[in-house]
């Protein structure tokens, strides 16, 4: 009797074809932290409108603006491989580290542009998808690939890509774009010159290894400190705008006045403190300080108005 032998092969496993690092990599591209601020005053920019939005929209809406940032962030981090390798802040990025090719984030930043734009329109409207897709461009070419090596004016310039994101809010909610999402795009755009020198007086030489020619590599840090004073000096009052305007309360204006008059204290003291540790100090004091100032003015508006804005539209 002839003996059978199995010769069957053992079944074959198969390997998740992405693994956990790698997803956690293409997070990081994304700038999730950036990401989180986007949807934050993208949300506020919806609440200021004084107008009701399904909620099922307005959910799918803040989450393709914020597919839309992370795009930016990652066409950025594509585009700047090459500088945040020589920088420490940044030189463990996905793509400098090696975790991550240039052709893969590349097709991944330009998915989700296409992806986040579409939807948004299909979801809203067009006017918001527009003004999405003119920040990702913004951000990913006109800032990215020409203003931050090209120019010490690239972050007063820039800004306008991170302070678009409440008036895709506003156009969200009411089609159009009104006097309180520009408020808050100019409060964003004012904000940010005081918020990044600060940290680049204390990263001057990174960036001068990088070849970046931030303002005080550029201009000096002397300079760079009494613009920093100027610009904190326009922030202050124009925080204080959404109150005279109507659509920010006495919560709202009291945040704001007492935020202004902190901001503008540290930076007098950015301006005296020019040697040193002490330097270095005031300049970062300046720098948290400033990402609690924009969360708090944001924050009070959204406690103020937001309550309304996720009930469900009737008829």
């Amino acid at each position: 009797m002839t003996s059978l032998t199995n010769t069957a092969s053992p079944a074959p496993t198969f390997a998740p074809a992405v693994s956990p690092g790698e997803v956690a990599d293409f997070f990081a591209l994304l700038k999730p932290r950036v990401m989180a601020l986007v949807i934050f005053t993208a949300l506020v920019g919806m609440t200021v409108s004084h107008s009701h939005v399904n909620p099922v929209i307005a959910t799918v809406s803040l989450l393709m603006i914020a597919v839309g940032a992370g795009a930016s962030g990652c066409l950025n981090m594509w585009w700047d491989a090459d500088v945040d390798a020589v920088m420490t802040r940044t030189r463990t990025r996905p793509i400098p580290a090696g975790r991550i090719q240039p052709g893969e984030a590349l097709a991944f930043g330009l998915t989700l542009s296409v992806f986040s734009v579409l939807v948004l329109g299909l979801a809203a409207n067009w006017l918001a998808a527009g003004l999405l897709a003119f920040t990702i461009v913004f951000y990913a070419v006109i800032y990215s690939m020409w203003l931050k090596r090209a120019t010490a004016q690239n972050i007063v310039i820039g800004g306008a890509a991170g302070a678009l994101p409440p008036m895709i809010g506003q156009a969200v909610v009411t089609g159009s774009v009104g006097i309180e999402g520009t408020i808050l795009f100019l409060i964003i755009f004012i904000w940010t010159p005081p918020h990044f020198w600060a940290l680049a007086l204390v990263k001057a030489g990174e960036y001068a290894r990088a070849g970046i020619p931030m303002m005080p590599n550029v201009a000096g840090p002397d300079s760079t400190r009494r613009q920093i004073v100027a610009y904190t000096a326009l922030l202050a009052p124009l925080g204080l705008a959404p109150v005279v305007l109507g659509f920010g309360g006495m919560i709202y204006g009291g945040v704001a006045l007492v935020g202004g008059l902190a901001m503008l204290a540290l930076s007098v003291e950015v301006y005296r403190r020019r040697d040193g540790e002490t330097a270095n100090k005031a300049a970062m004091s300046l720098f948290a300080f400033s990402i609690l100032y924009l969360f708090l003015l944001f924050s009070a508006l959204l406690a103020e108005q937001g309550l309304g804005l996720f009930r469900p539209v009737l008829g």
